[in-house]
């Protein structure tokens, strides 16, 4: 009898295997596939290699502003893929060898759920006290009609060998920017219809026309209020607001992904699911089945790995009898590129329709002296406060380095500091991260580097 059995080998399935097995409980975990999950294999880690490489490039063009004379002759996929192979690799391995070295089975094939303390591998029965699914997510199908041979997917562009010479992007969200980013980087010709008014409609709105101007510059189309329709005879046709739009392009990014929620089980057993799929998981990442918790994408929402690891930690607590809540406010999202983006929290926007009285403070990385000196001034920092209580309600960063600034802000809001405790801080310079502190002060309306007010 186990005390603990997880399902999935991704960062939720990993993470919430060693966490119970800290706990003192008996723990196997069941992968029918290789171990690290989209994380490792197909999503985070090799998209990221792409987007450094995309900004290695883009900053060898700017050497000679730093007296380094540089000749470029070329970009290497296949390089970049053999890279990714390597370091996904790396990080597999060590994820089995941690397992091991925490005493936790490994069980090779597909994981049913035949009770809430059973689960059946092939002919083998696994029995346990809880268990935790963690199954992850997948790219949904493709459902653009006349798509055949145009259609270019994430896994795709992640091993390809060569570049296309044009692609159409349809994704406003963050996967969606990031592959436009890189796309545009790498000197592809990158056209993004939008079904809504701008990027990221989930995000602040000024972070995102932030980084729609970094796109624009970058040489990417954008085309608002832009739904794909279909694909004939080679050419994307678009409904527009008022008219229809035709686009000819080599390629078409295919990138929505969906929770990998069924065939395990669990609907027999009364375990409910969201409107997008994904399990349905309370506070605790229990499901409606006493004994049954899940974590991660295979949950819907953001479906983001570090999510995953802390809803992970979250259910491993539960399941071994130590009380934990997850803390979803504090989910911190980015994207990564030339220019990057860190937020956590609520919008602007989010917070007035929740009825908030909000004051808001910004720093633009053009008046920071290490933005400054490095090139990299596009961006600035935006808080969200309660105007009352001096909560801090969200914070959006846009710049170099905002997918580590960002931690600045879940830390305090994870402290439960407010605007005028961050704002007394102070940081070393010269760095980016006073660009945070100086975001805070503006909030309350005592930026020192800020032209004075009214």
């Amino acid at each position: 009898m186990y005390d603990v059995i997880v399902l999935g080998g991704g960062p939720g399935g990993y993470a919430a295997a060693i966490r119970a097995s800290q706990l003192k409980g008996k723990v196997v975990l069941v992968e029918e596939a290789a171990m690290g999950g989209t994380c490792v294999l197909r999503g985070c880690i090799p998209s990221k290699i792409w987007l450094t490489a995309a900004s290695m490039k883009e900053q060898a063009a700017k050497a000679a502003d730093f007296g380094i004379s540089l000749e470029l002759k070329g970009f290497d996929c296949a390089a970049v893929v053999a890279r990714t192979q390597g370091v996904s690799n790396d990080i597999a391995m060590g994820m089995s060898a941690l397992l091991a070295s925490n005493g936790i089975e490994v069980v090779t094939g597909r994981g049913v759920v035949q009770s809430a303390h059973s689960v059946a591998v092939g002919e083998t029965v696994l029995e346990g006290k809880s268990i935790i699914v963690a199954t992850g997510s997948r790219l949904a199908p493709c459902t653009i009609p006349g798509s055949e041979g145009l259609v270019l997917t994430t896994d795709e562009l992640l091993a390809m060998t060569s570049l296309p010479g044009s692609v159409l992007v349809t994704d406003p969200g963050p996967i969606g920017v990031e592959c436009a980013m890189l796309l545009a980087t790498l000197g592809c010709q990158v056209v993004y219809a939008l079904p809504g008014a701008r990027i990221l409609p989930d995000e602040d709105q000024d972070s995102a026309q932030r980084l729609a101007s970094a796109l624009r510059e970058r040489g990417v189309r954008i085309m608002p209020r832009c739904s794909l329709e279909r694909i004939e005879n080679g050419e994307c046709v678009l409904a527009g607001k008022k008219k229809e739009e035709r686009v000819r392009v080599d390629k078409v990014l295919w990138s929505l992904r969906e929770p990998v929620s069924t065939g395990f089980g669990l609907e027999a057993l009364g375990v409910g699911r969201n409107s997008d799929g994904g399990i349905s998981v309370d506070a605790h990442c229990a499901t409606a089945v006493n004994g049954i918790y899940a974590a991660g994408d295979c949950t819907g929402g953001w479906m983001l790995s570090h999510v995953a690891s802390a809803m992970a930690i979250c259910a491993a607590e539960n399941a071994m009898g130590t009380p934990s809540v997850w803390q979803s406010q504090l989910v911190s999202r980015a994207i990564w590129g030339t220019v990057q983006m860190g937020s956590v929290g609520l919008s602007e926007e989010q917070a007035d329709r929740a009825g908030r009285e909000v004051e808001t403070g910004s720093f633009p990385y053009a008046i920071n002296g290490y933005a400054m000196l490095r090139g990299e001034v596009d961006g600035a920092v935006k808080v969200v406060a309660d105007a009352q209580t001096g909560e801090i309600l969200g914070v959006h960063i846009v710049g170099s380095q905002a997918s580590e600034l960002i931690g600045e802000a879940v830390l305090a809001m994870q402290l439960e500091c407010t605007v005028h405790e961050f704002a007394r801080g102070f940081r070393v310079h010269p760095a980016f991260c006073e660009t945070v502190v100086d975001g805070f002060r503006d909030t309350e309306g005592w930026a020192l580097y800020l032209p004075k007010r009214g």
